[in-house]
């Protein structure tokens, strides 16, 4: 297990901070090259391709009997690293548990995938060929995987496996999510004369309370429980003495399988309406993922589970990933990693060393094992590889330096 260790902390030690929207690339290149490096020294082919001016992601391959691949995919990037109260990119090590910055969010799911990339690679070829990606801006705008499909417009994609922090269970649905702008436009004046003014936060406050009473009414998913809606920022005033003529908030609507985002926002901006507040249009829109659960990337990916005596029944999670953009582009896909969401993004995050490995072993034998066998499925007509296409290939983006 020292090799999980040591390529982990390595991988922490690397800062990757999404930019978001300002300039550079959080370190996201540097974490790609170091993978492609590592793999490199092993016998793996890697590269880079740059997705946004300085910001790549890394592709390996390891060619398999069938030119048909599986793809592991999981994020470079993580969120900031405010409050935290350990170290963010030291990565310590206490009682079996590697702490900081993206060591559950998704540097240990990364870890997993690549070391099981290097043992596939120093043996016989696999049943098919197994692509490794791992994909810049999955915290803030998912354009990393956006470009992935490009990456691999001509390659036939039997299936997906996700990496994020599931507990080793494997998740085929989450939530997907629409987040928009509400705004209530009074009249700006003194405060010491507010009966002349209308003020704008004032008129916000029933907008607030409607949305914190009366969740979207939408059936429940069975595996990922209602629909949500949340105000998760609140902008209002110019300073202390006067009253404020705008007021905004930012709202967080969590949909379900089957909802389109369109039709939600728009029965949003009609029921607020009602109540005097403006909507602008969606400024994030993220897919939901129900990928069936006779899948054959996830009855692989199941078996597997099953053969290491991990519990091995399908579940859902609240949390987006880049599954839902693999499976909208025609690849089943399945989340699976160790740690948990809970201790993603945390003050003190951390994963669980033994749990790293154990999914390095899991995914090896979904990829070589009795399950890689059926991932094409030996019956005809089942699940049938299919390529994905969304630019030809002489417009495609050149690779990094």
């Amino acid at each position: 297990m020292t090799g999980a260790e040591d390529l982990l902390r390595d991988l922490v030690r690397i800062p990757s901070v999404n930019p978001r929207g300002g300039a550079g690339d959080g370190g996201e290149t540097a974490v790609a090259e170091y993978v492609r490096d590592w793999l490199r020294r092993r016998g793996v082919r890697a590269e880079l391709y740059e997705v946004l001016p300085g910001r790549c992601n890394v592709v390996a391959v390891v060619p398999g009997r069938s030119p048909s691949a599986v793809l592991l995919e999981s994020h470079l990037d993580t969120v900031e690293t405010d409050g935290m109260t350990v170290d963010p990119h030291d990565g310590v090590i206490r009682d079996g548990r590697l702490y900081g910055r993206g060591a559950c969010d998704a540097k240990g799911p990364l870890a997993a995938f690549i070391l099981a990339v290097a043992e596939l690679a120093a043996g016989e070829p696999p049943p098919y060929t197994v692509v490794l990606a791992g994909v810049c801006d999955e915290e803030h705008a998912y354009r990393g995987v956006l470009h992935l499909l490009d990456t691999l417009a001509d390659r036939p994609v039997l299936g997906a496996i996700v990496g994020e922090p599931t507990g080793l269970v494997p998740a085929v649905a989450h939530k997907g999510v629409v987040r928009y702008t509400a705004r209530t436009r009074g009249r700006a004046g003194h405060s010491s004369r507010p009966e002349e003014a209308v003020n704008a936060i004032t008129l916000m406050a029933p907008v607030i309370a409607h949305l914190a009473a009366h969740p979207p009414s939408v059936p429940p998913h069975p595996l990922l429980g209602p629909a949500t809606r949340s105000v998760t920022r609140v902008r209002g005033g110019t300073g202390p003495n006067t009253i404020p003529g705008v007021c905004e908030v930012d709202v967080d609507r969590r949909t379900l399988p089957g909802e389109d985002p369109q039709s939600v926002w728009q029965q949003d901006r009609t029921e607020l309406a009602a109540l005097g507040a403006e909507l602008d249009p969606p400024f994030t829109v993220d897919p939901a993922l129900d990928t069936r659960p006779d899948a054959e990337i996830v009855t692989a990916l199941c078996r597997a589970l099953a053969a290491h005596g991990r519990p091995s029944e399908v579940q859902g999670m609240p949390f987006g990933t880049d599954a839902s953009k693999l499976a909208g582009a025609g690849i089943p896909s399945v989340v699976f990693g160790p740690g948990s969401v809970v201790d993603a993004h945390a003050a003190t995050e951390s994963v669980e060393l033994a749990e790293v490995h154990l999914a390095t072993r899991v995914v090896l034998t979904a990829l070589k094992g009795r399950g890689a066998v059926s991932i094409c499925g030996s019956a005809a007509g089942r699940d049938q590889p299919r390529t994905t296409r969304t630019r030809p290939p002489s417009e495609r983006p050149p690779t990094c330096a």
